[in-house]
């Protein structure tokens, strides 16, 4: 049909495709095949470092590789003379390298081979050189043997423990440990310096020992060093005293007290100021180590700057500032500030940045064809500016051969048509006293016939109207000159048609059928010409003539989509169906069939879009359908749904830029059709995409459709009622338009510069469906507003952005952008202004005054820049203001700079949120879209007096009977010179009704107490307290308390600091007595007592509410870490914190949460415990001298037992029965120390076997046993009743027979510990 004619002809069509070289050097591509046969000279492609430290005990490695065609040859100079490799048998080149090891492993000496170093590598072409390689070996050394006193100093004194470790190389690592190599724990008060000494900011008693030892690790040899261990004893003040009483007749040395707290002293660097210089790009440490007691905290400041935010850190608790990669913007004063309580002590660094050469221009290797001009550049930046010095194939280029192609301007050498004799290799010495830079360069001349790189006879199949790329890879010297040509026609290709790239590509950008045919690609130079054939294919696109429809199945049914395919016939299609844009699901009810998709046994998992995808070797396109499940009514369905599709479309009457479009309408489904949409898609810009074009009244079933040109449309008809949208129509058949000349210039064209000196236009570009043609281009067009100059205009295609360089700065400029393509062009555009780049203001506002409002506002005015010192967009004015200090306290404390911005044009603003009876220094800026002018001259504010906050807190104290202490803190902020404090106060009754109010007048002077006598007992009062100024007074803070009838006493929390339990009387801020019982009701919750152990706590506490939610709030004392919370159950009056840091302060309160808010008790402080030590004592149960010793007690025991046993059988008596019989009376009479070692064995003669007591026990004169009496009770140990204990519970009291007085007839009677109970003394 008409609309699918194609108006290019390419029968006379002809191009030429010149690459012409505009002195830019020559690019050899990097296929290797090219590069193997291509002459090149040396490039040093692997050397080692300049500074080359070596292990003495391994073989020497010197790398030295190069590359070049021919292959290089090496040699090596040493110490500036020729190296000769060949005389000395330890030294070996490796093949096709330069690289040099020498035997040190087989008996050679590393220090023989110590020197400078310098590789040659050269061939026909030039000859390269490589740094200047210093090889040194590394050192160990050892300390040298030295006697170390002990040293004594008073506790809280500075110490320094001195490394002085030996000189190694390189440089050793220090570290301290003790004997057991176990490091030093350091920390704010003990740390090591940079130059290896241990530095005590004050001395306690745990520093005392005898082996702080100094370590070297020198990482090259893997050897560590050992300095004689440093012993030292801190002296506190008795041992002090009675180490000098000895000498002193007891006089004491240091009097009453230790070393008293005192401020800060830096102890290095030494003085007030010093120097320190660090080159570029390395690392900088500035360390400041200060001594005092309490230690010291050191912080950082650069006078005049800031620190680098992201370069900067702070390491060894602070007392080193580290900057990495050092810039010049680094140099300047850096202030370390030493501070405690009692004061501060400061020392200013001045750093020097020096700088190594290092590389602005680096010379790159230049290829060029003979005559072509270029140059080469070396250029390097340092500190102090380095000396450029120019070699020749490694000999001073003063003295090598002339060329008269050659031109040397300091850092440049130029080269005006060249030879292939001025191939060289060139370097170039960068030097300062610092160090050097060294870069070769080469000139590689090259005459070189053409070559082609690509593949020969390659084919390209390419869809139609999509765009076509034929590769012309290719290569020669000088350029060669690119031609195309189509089949055996004898002209050039030239045209709008095609596009050529710099590398020698065509580009078709709409390939059509005809394009189809074989391309010659010919490049020609001085020295020959070469030629490649490439084959391009035109296929048709791959289209879907029917489409998958929407379905609407009820559950258990059978959905069915059908997708036919309208494809090229030399490719073969693959049609892969998705489920929401994924595979199908691995299911049997599934089943694709090539164009066709069966879903069995419908159910509510398989709604969802089902799509085709149909795939060839060279596009793709696809096609969606949704599929809705439903439910199966249990009524007949509505008879009203959907229309279905229109159907038959049929396009007629077509125009170059109309076509009208007819359709059959699809069943309403007595639901009439209320519109038709129709949707359109192109397949040459967005293909795949369906757009809207036209709605028609239902009634209708044709239109006339307005159509853009140059474009392949196909349509399709969507109808529409009120229930929804049918399914697509079937698509119609494909319609091109004919092109024409652009209808429409781009919009939003604007202009506004980056820079001061640019312009950069903007447009948005046409939509492809406007170009209406091939060949789009814009003619960008722009002149100076002011004056008569003329338009300048440039062409420019496929960017939608111009830059206009070499503009004045804020000019206003007209501008148009118009479109062209092959056709035409569009029509005249609108005519817009844009202004080329901003650039900063030039002046400062003057006049700059300030009146003060009050004591927290205030109002700037100053006079406005004139307009044309802004160079700009006027955006406003900035004020930059900052706290200078309070005018009470009279510190100079700067405060962080803050800014307040202005928009428009503005004369004058308001400051707001000062703080009152400060000073403030200010000035004002302009700004513009550029960014911010100089800043006017400061202007100081001081700001009046103004009413003080309240005061930090309110507490009572001391309840008595009729008077109650208050203690408070004055106001954070006074805001002026405090003049007192007025207090009222007034007693609630029962019913919370207020009574009389008094008011008290306190004066200013010191006062932060205030006790009130004469008040009722058991009494709740409410109080009021607020400072005041000579402004007036300040908000109130408030507190109640209760006089009680008698002191109750609780466990209180630890008082500050300490870490023990105390007893203190309760506060009367935290109970209440309701009644005469004296019941006490606790207003909040009350800490009663703190116990902790090094790593836990236990917290108890009070609180008569058990309806509302408890936790604990704990953290470490006097730090900016969040609180750690810890919910307890309502019933619990303890709770254990665990996990805890040993020896630690900590704050901690208790909770109650409610709805109407907070209780909370008052912050306690506690502190853990140091950490157990594991006990060293040893078990004598278990040594094997008391296990003997024990045994053999036993076996002569047992022996006794024996014999006494036999002797008692024979009938024989015991010594003591024999004294017994000497006497009248009966009793038992006191025993005698020489009468028997354990004791004897009773017996009496009016006993009979059956009342016989045990041997052993001890039995009452009367011969009675006393029932529930045993001998062997620990109340019968020691005297008194009371035994010892240790601390598990083991007896350590002696063991004795126990002492009685009986009066029995007037005799005593006392017996020794029995044979069994003198056994278990020792067990």
């Amino acid at each position: 049909m008409a609309g699918m004619k194609s108006s290019r002809r390419c029968s006379c069509s002809v191009l030429v495709l010149l690459l012409i070289h505009l002195g830019a050097a020559l690019e050899v591509p990097l296929d290797p095949k090219i590069l193997d046969e291509l002459p090149q000279p040396p490039t040093i492609t692997n050397q080692s470092p300049k500074d080359y430290i070596i292990d003495p005990r391994d073989n020497i490695l010197i790398q030295c590789d190069a590359k070049g065609n021919p292959a290089p040859r090496f040699s090596w100079t040493r110490n500036g003379t020729h190296f000769n490799i060949d005389k000395d048998p330890r030294v070996i080149m490796k093949p096709d390298s330069g690289t040099l090891l020498i035997d040190i492993v087989g008996g050679g000496k590393a220090e023989t081979y110590e020197g400078e170093y310098q590789c040659t590598a050269r061939n026909d072409r030039g000859t390269a050189v490589s740094n200047q390689i210093v090889i040194r070996q590394s050192r160990s050394p050892m300390w040298a043997k030295e006697k170390i006193e002990p040293k004594m100093v008073q506790e809280g004194t500075s110490l320094v423990l001195h490394c002085d470790p030996p000189s190694g190389l390189p440089p050793p690592i220090i570290f301290w440990m003790d004997n057991s190599m176990q490091r030093f724990t350091q920390d704010a008060r003990v740390s090591q310096g940079l130059n290896g000494d241990l530095y005590f900011s004050n001395v306690q008693p745990e520093d005392t020992r005898a082996d702080y030892i100094c370590y070297a690790r020198f990482n090259h040899t893997q050897t560590i060093q050992q300095k004689q261990p440093i012993s030292v004893k801190v002296m506190t003040l008795n041992a002090v005293n009675e180490t000098y009483g000895v000498y002193s007749n007891g006089t004491e040395l240091f009097g009453d007290s230790l070393v008293g707290e005192r401020r800060p002293n830096i102890l290095t660097p030494k003085g007030s100021s010093s120097r320190k210089t660090v080159l570029r790009g390395q690392i900088l440490y500035l360390e400041c180590i200060a001594e005092g007691l309490p230690t010291p905290v050191i912080s950082w400041t650069k006078e005049g700057g800031e620190l680098p935010a992201h370069r900067v850190s702070e390491i060894n608790f602070k007392k080193t500032l580290k900057i990495i990669r050092v810039s010049e913007a680094d140099a300047g004063k850096y202030r370390c500030t030493a501070k405690n309580y009692l004061g501060t002590s400061s020392h200013v660094i001045t750093v020097h940045v020096k700088a190594a050469p290092y590389w602005i221009n680096e010379p790159k290797n230049l290829v060029l064809s003979p005559g072509e001009d270029g140059s080469l550049i070396c250029r390097a930046h340092g500190n102090p500016k380095p000396t450029i010095t120019w070699m020749v194939n490694s000999f001073p280029i003063d003295n090598a051969p002339s060329d008269i192609s050659r031109k040397i301007m300091d850092d440049t050498i130029s080269f005006a048509k060249v030879q292939v004799s001025s191939s060289a290799v060139y370097q170039c010495n960068a030097s300062n006293v610092h160090g050097y830079l060294l870069a070769n360069a080469f000139v590689n001349v090259l005459a070189e016939t053409p070559r082609m790189l690509s593949e020969p006879d390659q084919v390209y199949q390419v869809i139609a109207n999509k765009p076509a790329l034929l590769d012309c890879a290719f290569f020669g010297s000088p350029i060669p000159q690119i031609q195309w040509f189509k089949d055996n026609q004898g002209s050039v290709l030239h045209g709008e048609s095609y596009m050529l790239h710099e590398n020698g590509t065509l580009e078709i950008a709409f390939a059509q059928k005809n394009d189809s045919g074989i391309y010659t690609c010919v490049a020609t130079n001085t020295h020959g010409v070469v030629q490649n054939r490439a084959v391009l294919q035109i296929k048709d696109p791959t289209t879907i003539i029917k489409q998958p429809r929407y379905q609407s199945v009820q559950t258990m049914g059978t959905a069915t989509f059908e997708c036919k395919v309208k494809h090229d016939s030399t490719l073969s299609p693959t049609i892969i169906w998705l489920k929401n844009n994924e595979e199908l699901p691995d299911d049997s009810r599934h089943r694709p069939s090539g164009d066709v998709l069966t879903i069995l046994d419908v159910s509510e998992e398989d709604q969802g879009s089902y799509t085709c995808v149909v795939n060839t070797t060279l596009d793709t396109n696809s096609a969606t359908a949704v599929l809705t499940v439903l439910a199966r009514p249990s009524t007949p369905a509505s008879t009203h749904d959907r229309p279905d599709p229109p159907a038959d479309l049929e396009l007629t009457n077509p125009r170059d830029r109309s076509v009208q479009l007819s359709w059959i309408p699809g069943e309403e489904h007595n639901s009439p059709t209320g519109k038709f949409v129709i949707e359109y898609e192109e397949d040459q810009f967005e293909p795949g995409v369906w757009r809207h074009l036209a709605d028609v009244e239902g009634i209708e079933t044709t239109a006339e459709l307005q159509l853009s040109p140059f474009v392949n449309y196909i349509f399709r008809v969507v109808a529409v009622n009120e229930i929804g949208r049918s399914e697509p129509s079937l698509p119609s058949e494909h319609y091109y338009t004919q092109p024409a000349a652009p209808d429409e210039n781009p919009s939003g064209v604007e202009g506004l510069g980056t820079d001061p000196n640019n312009l950069v236009i903007t447009w948005e570009p046409l939509k492809g469906v406007q170009h209406n043609g091939p060949g789009l281009t814009y003619k960008v067009s722009w002149r100076q507003k002011v004056g008569d100059d003329e338009w300048t205009s440039v062409l420019v295609a496929n960017v939608s952005k111009y830059i206009v360089s070499g503009t004045p700065e804020f000019s206003p400029y007209e501008l148009k952008v118009q479109a062209f393509n092959s056709f035409g062009a569009a029509p005249k555009p609108e005519v817009v202004t844009g202004y080329s780049g901003e650039d900063l203001p030039m002046v400062a506002p003057s006049n700059v005054r300030v009146h003060v409002v009050n004591s927290t506002l205030a109002k700037v005015h100053w006079d406005p820049v004139p307009p044309k010192t802004v160079r700009g967009f006027l955006k406003g004015y900035k004020i930059y203001y900052r706290k200078q200090g309070s005018l009470i306290k009279r510190n100079k404390r700067h405060t962080e700079m803050k800014i307040l911005t202005f928009s428009g044009d503005k004369s004058h603003g308001m400051l707001p949120g000062l703080e009152p009876f400060s000073l403030y220094k200010l000035n004002v800026r302009v700004f513009n879209g550029k960014g911010e002018g100089p800043a006017s001259a400061d202007v100081t504010l001081r700001t009046p007096e103004g009413v003080p906050s309240s005061p930090e807190y309110l507490k009572i104290t001391s309840p008595m009977l009729d008077s109650l202490t208050l203690q408070w803190a004055p106001p954070l902020h006074p805001n002026g010179i405090l003049k007192g404090y007025t207090l009222k106060y007034q007693p609630i009754n029962s019913t919370h009704e207020l009574g009389p109010l008094v008011e008290i007048t306190i004066p200013a002077e010191n006062e932060t107490t205030w006790t009130l006598r004469n008040l009722n007992y058991s009494t709740r009062y409410k109080f009021y307290l607020n400072a005041f100024t000579s402004v007036g007074a300040g908000s109130k803070l408030t507190e109640e308390a209760i006089t009680v009838m008698d002191e109750v006493t609780h466990q209180s929390a630890p008082v500050e600091g300490k870490g023990i339990s105390s007893t203190s009387p309760l506060l009367k801020t935290d109970i209440l007595i309701p009644d005469k019982n004296m019941k006490v009701m606790i207003l909040r919750p009350v800490i009663t007592n703190i116990t902790s152990s090094s790593n836990h706590a236990n917290i108890s506490w009070e609180f008569d509410r058990t309806d509302m939610l408890f936790y604990v709030e704990y953290t470490i004392a006097d730090s900016n870490g969040p609180l750690d919370k810890l919910q307890m159950n309502a019933s619990q009056a303890f709770i254990v914190l665990r996990d805890l840091l040993p020896e630690t302060v900590y704050n901690v309160r208790i909770v109650a949460e409610s709805q109407a808010g907070q209780l909370r008790s008052k912050d306690e402080r506690f502190e853990t415990r140091p950490p157990a030590m594991a006990s060293r004592q040893v078990d004598i149960a278990t040594q094997g001298w008391f296990i003997g010793l024990m045994c053999a007690i036993a076996l002569l025991i047992l022996i006794l037992l024996i014999v006494c046993f036999i002797k008692r059988n024979k009938g024989g008596k015991y010594p003591v029965k024999e004294k017994e019989d000497a006497h009248a009376d009966p009793e038992i009479q006191p025993m005698k120390e020489d009468d028997g070692a354990f004791g004897e064995y009773r017996s009496l003669e009016s006993d009979t076997e059956d009342h016989k007591p045990l041997k052993g026990s001890r039995t009452p004169s009367d011969g009675t046993v006393k029932k529930g009496v045993s001998d062997d009770s620990l109340v019968d140990y020691g005297e008194g009743g009371e035994g010892q204990f240790n601390e598990d519970g083991s007896f350590i009291g002696q063991y004795s027979g126990k002492k009685e007085k009986e009066t029995v007839e007037g005799n005593e009677s006392s017996e020794a510990p029995s044979p069994v109970n003198a056994m278990n003394s020792f067990v």
